[in-house]
């Protein structure tokens, strides 16, 4: 219980490893420095390490560097924790103080700022001075390229910090963790030859579509991936069925052939593209917000993306190896489901918005003079469920057919009139 209580409060303590690279920057310091006074003549040239006022020029420009990059770091990781509690939750921010990434950038800025300072002393500037430390001046150079590097992590690792997904992932992996530390689970996973399961959690981002064709004719057998691409697969949900004899089928090459990652990417999967823009409007409509000006814009940029892909073909999700055997079943999305992502959501939050609801009925209209005839009932649809969201929110009739019809004047064209 001792031990436990040990370890407990050393891992909540966020100066412990920051204090470990600062001791450790003493600790090279002095054994740099003791390495270089017993060789007096100097172990390396100097026309590596420079003379005397060079070498002190670069331990003081790296100590002054480095207690500068200490501060913002720590200031950078104080905004990111302000930030974590008010738009998420106080209980997250445990979890990106435990965080043992900015902890080690920490320690390496701690460590170079410390043993470039303690090693000054080691410098002899004077009328006599001839030798240099040099294995001294070497290890502050390779410190501060080492801090260089941590730097550039750090922003990496603060910028993944910022987002939402980093910030569930960061929880839910720690869960996860502790989940199976409570319930082991009595075997691995099972499957049947029918069915191949994911071996971890993620998003669906990217599929080698022509290795799979090409596994699947190998195997004499038809797969059918059941994630749509960006789908969430949890670990050991069916990822890909098997139609046929599927006993040749190289089950862990299918596996690699797809690719799973902690957040949707836009690379191959286009409704991301979408699904971002609406959570923007979202937002924008929100009771916080207000801000119908931003919804229009969105949906200008919805419009257009529509209006791109109304009259050209849409993938069926069957694709044929050479002899025209089918070979791979992918679910892909179609117009209505294009139109229903792009719009279904605004529609909803945009009852009280004047301003919005006009530019989706326009936008609507002005599909239907691209799409093909048989689109047309995904937008039918979308032009007369406004009518209803418009008369939840508004009670006066002039009020409601100000809210769903274009005047002469072109509001609802998407012009300036109609963002203002």
């Amino acid at each position: 219980m001792r031990r436990f209580r040990i370890v407990h409060a050393l891992a909540q303590r966020l100066w412990i490893i920051p204090s470990l690279g600062v001791l450790t920057g003493i600790v090279l310091s002095l054994l740099t420095v003791a390495i270089d006074r017993r060789n007096e003549n100097g172990l390396l040239s100097q026309s590596i390490v420079g003379n005397g006022a060079d070498a002190q020029s670069i331990l003081t420009v790296t100590a002054t560097a480095v207690v500068t990059l200490t501060s913002m770091v720590l200031t950078v990781t104080l905004v990111a924790v302000q930030l974590a509690m008010g738009q998420f939750s106080p209980r997250i921010v445990r979890a990106l103080l435990d965080d043992r990434g900015d902890q080690c950038a920490i320690a390496v800025f701690g460590a170079t700022f410390t043993f470039a300072l303690f090693s000054l002393r080691a410098v002899d500037t004077g009328p006599g001075g001839e030798a240099v430390p040099g294995v001294t001046v070497l290890t502050a150079l390779a410190l501060a390229t080492a801090s260089a590097f941590a730097l550039f992590v750090f922003v990496h690792h603060a910028g993944q910090q910022l987002r939402v997904g980093a910030l569930v992932d960061l929880v839910g992996d720690e869960l996860r963790g502790q989940l199976d530390r409570r319930f082991p689970p009595e075997s691995d996973l099972r499957e049947d030859a029918w069915v191949l399961l994911s071996r971890r959690a993620g998003n669906v981002v990217y599929c080698d579509r022509n290795a799979l064709v090409a596994e699947a004719r190998r195997a004499g057998c038809t797969l059918e991936l059941v994630p749509m691409m960006g789908d969430f697969v949890t670990r050991g949900s069916a990822l890909v069925r098997v139609q046929g004899d599927g006993a040749r089928l190289d089950r862990e090459r299918v596996r690699q052939l797809i690719a799973l990652d902690d957040e949707r990417t836009h690379g191959d999967d286009p409704a991301y593209g979408f699904r971002k823009l609406v959570d923007v409007a979202q937002r924008a409509l929100g009771t916080a917000s207000n801000d119908a000006t931003t919804a229009v814009q969105v949906v200008n940029r919805l419009h257009g993306c529509l209006r791109q892909i109304a009259d050209r073909p849409f993938p069926s999700g069957h694709l044929r190896d050479e002899d025209d055997e089918l070979r791979l079943i992918e679910r892909v999305l179609d117009w209505d489901g294009y139109v229903r992502l792009a719009f279904d959501e605004i529609r909803l939050a945009a009852g009280g918005y004047p301003q919005v609801t006009r530019r989706l009925e326009a936008a609507l209209a002005d599909l239907k003079t691209v799409a093909p005839a048989e689109r047309h009932p995904a937008l039918d649809r979308q032009l007369r469920l406004p009518e209803a969201a418009v008369a939840r929110a508004l009670e006066d009739d002039e009020d409601r057919r100000a809210a769903l019809v274009a005047d002469a004047q072109g509001i609802g064209s998407g012009s300036d009139v109609a963002i203002r």
